[in-house]
């Protein structure tokens, strides 16, 4: 009659910051399903804008200054932390970033506590003082790539620390929340209402590269492109909006700005700062571009746009390589090549309605299937049952 009482888990995330990128959206929504499965849920952070989303009561936030590099506030982090696990009987730390990671390695020794991290990116090492820096994220009893892309990368840089075979490295998808991005939820109020305020032609070919400005990002290449694009006789009239905020690269915008003045693209080309919601801005477009000239660790805009049906072209390196299925649910251009970029949106441009419809409604099937952030949490959840169970 006895049964045995299974530990209740108590996990605390920790990350910089709980802004609107990929490890944060992932880490509040891992946040929120954990209670939902009879768990506790706590987050460590310095801020964020997606802090005044959180359910206060279902997950605990603790603001502490978890973004900083500095070694005397990560040794002092470390200790509080170390209080917050012992105070709050937590089981399971969860790091998504390397300067609190190692706050957290030193916490969860102390306290004989698992180490969970899950590794958001490539991080670059020019030299072995670097490399010893990074290897934190691999130092957890479990390590989680967010793509195959990732975890090739942790095994050839990182491999030796799971010869010895008591830590665990697996993929995770990365997934995202496919009810909120849902052609069907947006209101056509306000699609319209975007339109307007941006001065946007919805009677036109809408072409969006969203993503904040930065050089990797492949603004330059996008602009490019279509300016190749306007030299093409028996094209349809169209839009291009590059939306992202600078995040305080002024110089950068001034360069993407002169570009599109030099190409005399004033007229074609809008730059919008933000868009308060995602799916709004997908909403508006017939064909959505990923241009990095850096491999993406996931590449959530290419499975955003499949979420909302809208075709996708994308550079063929990183995440984007596993999310989309080729000249199904979208398409893969050469890195770098501006000219098989604008061939490709050229192509799409050329399909006609039902085509596209198809296309669209492929993707959404590919991402329900593979990358919806249930399937994510899920996942997640059941590793750490299985951590606790080994302890």
């Amino acid at each position: 009659y006895f049964k045995i009482m299974k530990k209740k888990i108590k996990v605390l995330q920790v990350i910089p910051k709980l802004g609107y990128g990929g490890a944060e959206t992932g880490c509040y929504d891992l946040a929120h399903f954990l209670p939902e499965k009879d768990c506790k849920s706590y987050i460590a952070t310095s801020g964020g804008e997606l802090l005044k989303f959180v359910n206060k009561k279902k997950v605990k936030i603790f603001k502490l200054p978890v973004h900083s590099k500095n070694p005397i506030l990560i040794l002092l982090n470390s200790i509080i932390i170390s209080f917050i696990i012992i105070l709050y009987n937590i089981n399971i730390v969860h790091v998504r970033s390397r300067a609190p990671a190692w706050s957290c390695l030193l916490a969860t020794k102390i306290t004989f506590r698992k180490i969970v991290s899950t590794f958001h990116g490539t991080y670059n090492f020019k030299n072995n003082i670097k490399k010893l820096y990074n290897s934190v994220m691999v130092r957890s009893d479990l390590v989680i790539a967010g793509s195959n892309f990732i975890f090739s990368h942790i095994n050839e840089n990182y491999g030796s620390f799971f010869s010895e075979n008591k830590r665990k490295l697996l993929v995770i998808f990365r997934g995202i929340n496919t009810n909120y991005y849902n052609p069907q939820k947006i209101s056509p109020i306000k699609l319209d209402k975007f339109a307007k305020q941006n001065s946007i032609d919805r009677n036109k070919f809408i072409i969006l590269l969203p993503g904040r400005l930065t050089e990797w990002k492949g603004q330059k290449i996008f602009i490019e492109a279509i300016k190749l694009l306007t030299e093409k006789i028996d094209i349809p009239p169209f839009e291009a909006i590059i939306l992202g905020s600078d995040q305080g690269r002024s110089v950068y915008k001034k360069k993407l700005t002169d570009l599109v003045q030099q190409h005399r693209l004033n007229k074609i080309i809008k730059f919008i700062n933000h868009c308060e919601e995602m799916p709004i801005a997908y909403g508006i477009s017939n064909l959505v571009c990923s241009c990095s000239i850096e491999p993406e660790a996931f590449g959530r805009v290419s499975v955003e746009a499949q979420s909302m049906e809208i075709p996708i072209v994308a550079s063929d390196i990183g995440g984007s390589k596993e999310t989309i299925v080729e000249n199904e649910t979208g398409y893969l251009y050469k890195n770098n090549d501006t000219l098989d970029l604008a061939n490709k949106i050229n192509d799409v441009m050329q399909k006609n309605y039902n085509s596209l419809k198809s296309v669209g409604i492929k993707g959404r099937k590919n991402v329900l299937k593979k990358f919806d952030v249930d399937k994510m949490c899920q996942s997640t959840f059941t590793e750490y049952n299985k951590l606790i169970e080994l302890s």
